[in-house]
């Protein structure tokens, strides 16, 4: 019989509630990891014991009751927090958004029924092995994402399940069984009753996939990405008319996204930094084509697109800053200049933004090298590990330091600090105290 390895605390949790009479078994997407040998990120639980009865089997552990109604229990032990839910169905779905009837049931075949693909309707028990109604082990032994029954109904019930097919299909590389396919297609109107913030987080965690490309290219195909950023469908098939670059706009767009680091910033700032290369196109006498001023005009279309997705301000400032900046590789800097980049940027951002630069040349033709990046990153740390003061923060004096020396409060404080801060960058050694303080009494005498 098959052993799936599962931690003590998720062991501890199912004999318990088997130890006092309840059916208990791990469910979803921690079987379904665990049948491909990948390490589960979550391990929830299915039971027949109700709310109220987990509550009580647990009463001396520390839980947190997310939807009693809904039947959802999370136990708290050993810093894991696991999910258990009772077995239920579900019927009654307004808007393809949520059930307005949850009925609890003592069986599980009935509640693996109400899942939304075959892969994760499995469940399994040490004693028992898997339950596995809806054939889902050979479903992931062929890479195959199929609703459990009818995928029209499946997605009528809730529609954000037209989006997580799409989703895990680019995580775990499966293919679309074709009904499944075709009733994506038939059902997406149905996204517009969906919440922006559940359309962005699994947006996002497409994005976040080993090959986010994919996942990109189903939504365009589908035409589910005219409910999350439509403007991106201008760049595909755009030709750059630019000797430089052998790949359309938008084949460019996803090289540079899956070349990327995993890191949510990294990842959208990729995706957004083109966007506004069609409109901004022009053709020269010599018919090379040309972007001026893509990455502005991207830079604030990144920023309306994010803030439509309710995403979070600073994760929009930073997306918005990378994506303006990414073009800075064409220009020659001193340290004085590049300071100022890594102000504008950040200290964190910066690398953030090497890596959007070295992704983006990458993915530009077969012929390039990123040595230039690389150069401009040795400068940049050599900068940052000599704690080169980067704003007027840094400075060795403030705004009090000048009313001490009987410089009224107002704006001639900061115009002050602002020409020390300009003398200091053009030479750090100024940027001490005694000589900071120096200057200013020479100031103030010939005043």
């Amino acid at each position: 019989m098959l052993n799936i390895k599962m931690p003590k605390t998720v062991l501890y949790i199912l004999d318990k509630l088997n130890k006092v009479g309840f059916e208990a078994y791990i469910v979803g997407g921690c079987v379904r990891d665990s049948l491909m040998n990948r390490i589960p990120n979550d391990w929830d639980i299915t039971t027949s014991a109700l709310p109220c009865q987990i509550l009580n089997v647990f009463k001396e552990e520390k839980t947190i009751d997310i939807g009693k109604k809904f039947g959802t229990i999370i136990v708290i032990k050993n810093s894991m927090h696991i999910e258990i839910t009772t077995f239920r169905a579900e019927s009654e779905y307004k808007d393809s958004r949520r059930p307005q009837v949850i009925e609890f049931k003592k069986d599980i075949l009935e509640d693996l029924a109400r899942r939304d693909f075959t892969i994760n309707s499995i469940s399994y028990h040490p004693k028992i092995g898997l339950i596995d109604p809806f054939e889902g082990k050979n479903d992931i032994n062929v890479g195959l994402i199929k609703t459990v029954g009818r995928p029209h109904e499946r997605f009528s019930e809730d529609a954000l399940r037209i989006l997580r097919a799409i989703r895990f299909s680019t995580q775990l590389n499966f293919y679309i069984e074709k009904n499944t396919y075709e009733a994506i297609i038939d059902s997406k109107e149905k996204l517009e009753n969906i919440s922006k913030e559940r359309i962005r987080d699994e947006f996002f965690k497409i994005l976040l996939s080993d090959k986010p490309s994919k996942g990109i290219r189903l939504l365009v195909k589908t035409r589910l990405m005219d409910y999350i950023v439509p403007e991106i469908v201008e760049s595909v098939d755009f030709n750059q008319y630019n000797p430089h670059h052998d790949k359309d706009v938008f084949s460019h767009m996803l090289c540079v996204v899956d070349k990327s680091p995993k890191i949510i910033e990294n990842r959208l700032a990729a995706f957004f930094h083109d966007i506004s290369k069609p409109n901004t196109f022009t053709v020269d006498d010599q018919g090379i084509g040309h972007f001026y001023n893509h990455h502005k005009k991207g830079s604030e279309l990144a920023k309306i697109i994010l803030k439509r997705l309710n995403s979070p301000k600073k994760l929009i400032n930073t997306v918005s800053t990378l994506v303006k900046e990414h073009m800075i590789g064409h220009n020659e800097f001193s340290d004085k200049g590049l300071k100022r980049v890594i102000n504008r940027v950040g200290r964190k951002e910066i690398y953030m933004l090497l890596d959007l630069m070295r992704a983006d040349k990458i993915c530009t033709n077969e012929n390039v090298n990123t040595n230039d990046i690389d150069k401009l990153e040795i400068r940049i740390r050599e900068i940052l590990n000599r704690k080169d003061p980067m704003s007027i923060k840094d400075l060795a004096i403030d705004g009090k330091d000048l009313i001490d020396l009987g410089i009224p409060q107002g704006k001639e404080i900061g115009k002050i600090l602002k020409e020390l801060f300009e003398m200091v960058m053009e030479d750090e050694k100024l940027n001490n105290k005694e000589k900071l303080l120096e200057i200013m009494k020479k100031r103030h005498k010939k005043s």
